[in-house]
Parts: structure tokens; C-alpha cells; sequence
């Protein structure tokens, strides 16, 4: 499948992206791959250096340690679809390959059977550049879905891959999905894996290194052990839930990828970009969500329209304002960067 067809939804998470799989999901000619970003689709699986189609499979399935830790500890993500109470994979029993977690069970019942019929597909090929690899298991799993003839992926915390993505993917087209500021930070201040983060960026702060991918044995040995439990395969869930974490800094998170993302959108050719309001969305699915199948290059079917719009709550917004007042004066702060570069 050419990555003319492939669009990628970047932006904070906790913007009513999952919510957009969903819909996405529904749509005929549409393959919704939900969150392969945050499990498989990574700098060790967009890497320059050709890979056979053995090592390519390797790295898209290997479990996510901190995930499967995650789940040993019993914080699990409710995105994390995978269900070991059927499924052959367990955290205990090797962990969760990656593409299994999110991605595959958003698409199948039967996503172990998914994964079989995937792995002849992409171990058979040659050594080849990862994005050949990746447009070969987005046409697989195509037909799988009934021939569907656009791709699009939908992860959250994706601002920072912008780059890393539209290299290897350059025809590929980005829609920046955004959220009210502090209506998000609020969301993502009550979820484990927003909690997890927050701590992680902490670690990497105290131990000097740009990224946890550079965290050593040494750096992880002096971090405070409230942080350096939270690495192990199985911590004490109070850890993630009792630290106080106030939301204003959340806010700050929002405002910082809401930036990222404007400044990597901005370096696009601009006909291969696009925004989505969440609250637009709500307010007029029917509207927005055209107007996204146009973009997407498929047609806005009148039944999946009438089905979208009964899946989205229009519900779900304003619960910033419930913050004590002085709280919620913090949160506005903090967004006001974020929320400028956005037009809010």
C-alpha cells in the first residue's frame, strides 16, 4: 500500500483520540490502527539501516517491558486491549508482543490468530528499509479488513515522532487532533500512563540524560527509590497514585506538545496537514468528520456519519471547571502557551 493512502493523528493524548479510532474503525475503507505508535511503531522499527524481514518482526513484537510491567503491577492502561484471560500471551509467560497489546485486538476477536497470519507475511522478506516492511504489513492487514484503502494510525503523547515519521513516510499526511487545554490536563492527571510519564521525565531529569533510553544501571542506582521502583517488573501501584502531581503541571505537559506539534506541523508541505478540534467534533460530527474522510481521501459514507455521531459524548468536556478556583487559574496559565499557538 503507498503511503499516499497512509495519514498518521498525532497530538497530546487524552484529546478524544481513542474515541476517533473508533469511528475511524467503522468506516469500510479505512484501516484504523490504534496506538502503534506507542507500542511498535518506534525509532528502533524506523531505523536507517535495512532490516530483514525476521529482525523487522522481531522488533514490532517484542514486548514493551515498561507496559508489561505495568500490567504485573496492576495499573494496566484501559487502552491496553490485549485479554490474557483468552489470549496465549501473558506477562508472565514471556510478556505481551507489542503489536498484540493495542493494535491487533482493535481490529480482530481473534488477534493471536491476526498475529500468525501476519508473521509468514513479513519473515519471509529480504533485507529491506523498515518503511517497505511497514507498508507490506499495512497491506496484510488491509485485506484483512476487507480491502480497506487508506491507513490511518492514532496515537497519543505523538507530537515528538512527527519528524521520525514524515522521513521514512514523506507523501504520508498528519491530522493534529487538539483538546480544550485543561479539560486534557485534568484527563491525563487521573491516568496511569500520564502519571507514569510525568515520573519517567522526572527520572530522566534527576539522572542527567535526554531520554530513558539512555537511563544505565548507575543512573538508575541514585535515583530516589519512590522513582527507581516504578522501573521494576513489579511496583506497588500507590507509587504511580499517591505522589502529588498537581494538575497545573500536566498543564505545562499539554502546552509544551501542543507547541511541538505546531512547530513540526509548520515544517510540512501544507496541503499534507490538517487540524481537528475535538470539541468541533463533538459539537458537529457529521461536519467534521466529512471533512476528515475528505482528507483522508475517503468518501464521508451517510450511515458511518449517522454511526460516528451516536459513538462520541458529547458529555465529556468542561470538568476543569469543577477545580477550586485558584487551581483552575494554575491549569489556565500553564495552558496559555499551548492554547495560543492553537488559536483558543
Amino acid at each position: 500500500m503507498s503511503a499516499e493512502n497512509l495519514t498518521f493523528v498525532v497530538g497530546t493524548g487524552r484529546s478524544g483520540s481513542t474515541a476517533l479510532s473508533r469511528v475511524l474503525r467503522e468506516h469500510p475503507d479505512v484501516l484504523s490502527l490504534n496506538e502503534l505508535g506507542a507500542t511498535a511503531l518506534q525509532p528502533d522499527t524506523l531505523c536507517e539501516e535495512p532490516l530483514t524481514g525476521k529482525e523487522f518482526w522481531s522488533r514490532i513484537t517484542a514486548p514493551n517491558e515498561l507496559f508489561n510491567n505495568m500490567i504485573r503491577s496492576e495499573v494496566p492502561l484501559p487502552e491496553f486491549l490485549y485479554d490474557m484471560s483468552t489470549g496465549r500471551y501473558s506477562t508472565e509467560g514471556g510478556g505481551i508482543p507489542a503489536l498484540s497489546l493495542m493494535v491487533l485486538p482493535h481490529l480482530s476477536d481473534d488477534p493471536d490468530g491476526l498475529l500468525d497470519t501476519l508473521e509468514p507475511k513479513i519473515t519471509s522478506r529480504p533485507s529491506a528499509p523498515c518503511a517497505a516492511h511497514w507498508e507490506t504489513l499495512f497491506e496484510a492487514l488491509a485485506a484483512h479488513q476487507g480491502g480497506a484503502r487508506a491507513v490511518v494510525e492514532r496515537s497519543g503523547f505523538s507530537t515528538g515522532n512527527i519528524p521520525l515519521l514524515h522521513a521514512h513516510f514523506p507523501h504520508a499526511r498528519f491530522v493534529h487532533l487538539h483538546r480544550d487545554g485543561p479539560d486534557c490536563a485534568l484527563s491525563m492527571s487521573r491516568h496511569a500512563g500520564f502519571r507514569m510519564i510525568m515520573q519517567l521525565t522526572d527520572m530522566a531529569e534527576l539522572a542527567g540524560v535526554d531520554s530513558l533510553r539512555e537511563l544505565t544501571d548507575e543512573h538508575k542506582a541514585v535515583l530516589p527509590p519512590h522513582l527507581s521502583a516504578l522501573l521494576e517488573e513489579r511496583f506497588d501501584p500507590a507509587l504511580l497514585w499517591e505522589r502529588e502531581l498537581p494538575v497545573a503541571r500536566f498543564a505545562g505537559l499539554w502546552s509544551q506538545l501542543v507547541q511541538e506539534a505546531t512547530e513540526h506541523l509548520g515544517a510540512l508541505p501544507p496541503d499534507t496537514v490538517t487540524t481537528l478540534s475535538y470539541e468541533r467534533m463533538l459539537d458537529e460530527p457529521r461536519e467534521q468528520l466529512t471533512r476528515l474522510a475528505e482528507f483522508l481521501g475517503v468518501p464521508p459514507l451517510p450511515d458511518w456519519l449517522d454511526r460516528a455521531a451516536t459513538m462520541l459524548d458529547p458529555g465529556r468536556r468542561g470538568a476543569a471547571l469543577r477545580l477550586p478556583p485558584d487551581e483552575l487559574a494554575a491549569v489556565r496559565s500553564a495552558c496559555a502557551p499551548g492554547a495560543a499557538v492553537l488559536g483558543r
